[in-house]
């Protein structure tokens, strides 16, 4: 079931500029991580407090349809906020190219975890690093299947 509801653009002006450019070109500019050449996608969810729907870019580890968002936050000792938002509210909109599509989205554990935590780091090697500074924590990865 599609997303519908009040939309709250990000406060930090390069994240909403990049989604707004990402959407406005259909994927086809803002489309990776700032300068580093490595793609990304956009996923609309909604907040878990607010009730609104909010838009923001993660790494793309796509696999068969499947993608995974990895709740890195840098290595942060605490989980993104956009994590509790898709814990509290699964169902998400993902935007990888001209078509946005919905999906849901669940927590993985045990080898699935694993299979797609090594995914993750083949498309962007810092989410190992991350790993190490999250002494902590472990870092969720997430899998979004179409709905």
């Amino acid at each position: 079931m599609p997303l519908t509801g009040e939309y709250e653009p990000n406060p930090v002006d390069w994240v909403r500029e990049q989604v707004e450019q990402y959407q406005a070109s259909g994927g086809t500019e803002a489309n990776t991580l700032r300068d580093t050449g490595i793609p990304i996608i956009l996923i609309t969810a909604r907040g878990r407090r607010s009730g609104k729907l909010r838009t923001f870019a993660l790494m793309r580890v796509e696999h068969d349809g499947e993608y995974a968002f990895v709740a890195s936050k840098g290595g942060a000792p605490e989980h993104p906020a956009w994590y509790h938002n898709l814990v509290a509210h699964p169902e998400v909109m993902i935007q990888d190219g001209p078509t946005p599509f919905d999906a849901v989205v669940r927590e993985l554990d045990g080898d699935e975890r694993e299979l797609w935590w090594q995914r993750a780091v083949a498309v962007f090697p810092t989410y190992a690093q991350y790993q190490l500074r999250a002494v902590d924590r472990r870092i969720p990865v997430l899998l979004a299947s179409p709905a």
